[in-house]
């Protein structure tokens, strides 16, 4: 189904060709609560483990219940596959772990969530893998920083705070030059960005913002679109063409499209290697809960996105307001990045800077009322935070709240979430 309906409300319930559970016929997806599975005999189980036939082997590496996830979370956004794990950040960390190692670099966007710069800069750094940045500004700062090391190029498609779109197709397009993969972050545009039709290769989410929606489960999930060769250039690659010692020698980028007949070497190392290895397991009951908000995302971002496209108007008016920053209200060429990129919405998320400075912005959330104080993006509520200090929808309610707390205010930072 997901092949012949391109449709996100459709795809959001039926994407993955799930219709009811074989054992049961209940048609909501069941949270299959167990750690193992029973092998048919001694030959189905070691060819289970042998990669010869594909099947659940245990619920750190898969189960049924994330299996439906992984299918409609794949077909929303274009891709192949689909691998979920427990956040956003283990995605994250997988998909730089899943091509390099000590020794090894990729080029990032300078545009990041802040808990991605903090693994990119310490984390990762500890493992000996070099993280370099590069201003998206102009995609051409990528080709700058490659050398024979490089194995990807990573950015964030509506970054958070900056709000500027990602050159996604300009940078894809330097990458394939070289074989290089690029990563998108798509946690802050799912149905309004499709990353994969501009050239990424493997696209990762925080479900637990937009696609989740209701604040109640934390998960991630990385999908190979299937549309990179892993193989042409093994020198660029070597993770999925040099032997790999932990499967019988095995090499991803060729036997995975002779087994599985799809090219998605990414998504099956991922899974069998780094959730294997590394248990970083989505739990099958949040997988659950972030399938009942999927149901519904396409609805809500275009809400989302209409109820900040009306708070963006009214705050370019207010007298406190020194600043908006939406992904249109930058100066060309990163405004009309919104216009390529962006379809159905310009993105749920708002910007702004106060006359006062810091303690301004502070004043400005505390004195909100109905919006929520919190550490999150995506769910039902309308959140404000202070980044300069912190981490860098019922339309009337929502602006007599604004307006109210900068009459309050006297250049301070705001993220707020419509």
């Amino acid at each position: 189904m997901n092949k012949k309906r391109n449709n996100p409300e459709t795809i959001a319930i039926h994407g993955g060709d799930y219709r009811s559970d074989p054992a049961t016929n209940a048609v909501a997806v069941p949270i299959y609560r167990t750690t193992s599975y029973q092998f048919n005999n001694t030959e189905h189980a070691a060819n289970l483990f042998a990669l010869k036939e594909f099947g659940n082997i245990y619920t750190r590496i898969m189960n049924p219940t994330n299996d439906v996830l992984e299918k409609r979370v794949a077909a929303l956004e274009g891709g192949l596959s689909c691998v979920t794990v427990s956040s956003g950040q283990t995605a994250s960390t997988f998909a730089v772990l899943n091509v390099a190692q000590a020794g090894d670099n990729i080029v990032s966007s300078t545009d990041l969530y802040g808990g991605t710069v903090s693994l990119f800069t310490h984390t990762l750094s500890k493992l000996g893998i070099e993280i370099r940045y590069a201003d998206p500004s102009n995609p051409e700062n990528f080709e700058k920083l490659i050398d024979d090391k490089t194995r990807a190029f990573y950015g964030e498609t509506l970054p958070n705070p900056y709000l500027r779109v990602f050159p996604i197709k300009e940078v894809s397009d330097i990458g394939r030059k070289y074989n290089i993969p690029l990563i998108m972050d798509n946690t802050a545009a799912p149905v309004i960005c499709r990353p994969i039709e501009h050239g990424a290769a493997v696209v990762i989410h925080s479900l637990t913002k937009y696609i989740g929606g209701h604040g109640t489960a934390v998960a991630g999930s990385i999908v190979d679109s299937g549309n990179f060769d892993w193989t042409a250039d093994p020198k660029r690659q070597p993770l999925f063409n040099e032997p790999d010692a932990s499967y019988n020698n095995v090499i991803w980028g060729k036997a995975v499209p002779e087994l599985t007949g799809a090219n998605v070497p990414f998504a099956v190392r991922a899974r069998v290697c780094l959730l294997r290895d590394l248990g970083s397991a989505l739990a099958p009951d949040n997988a659950f809960a972030i399938i009942q908000g999927l149901e519904t995302v396409a609805l809500r971002m275009r809400q989302h996105c209409a109820n900040a496209e009306y708070v963006v108007d009214f705050l370019k008016k207010h007298k406190e307001v020194t600043k908006v920053i939406y992904s249109t209200e930058h100066d060309k060429p990163i405004a009309d990045r919104a216009k390529k990129y962006l379809k159905g919405g310009n993105g749920p998320m708002i910007g702004i800077e106060l006359k006062g400075g810091i303690e301004a912005g502070k004043k400005f959330i505390e004195s909100l009322k109905m919006f929520y104080h919190v550490a999150n993006i995506g769910d039902a509520r309308s959140l404000a935070i202070h980044p300069a200090s912190t981490t860098h929808s019922q339309l009337n309610d929502i602006i007599e709240d604004l307006d109210q707390a900068l009459n309050k205010s006297s250049k301070g930072n705001l993220k707020a979430v419509s």
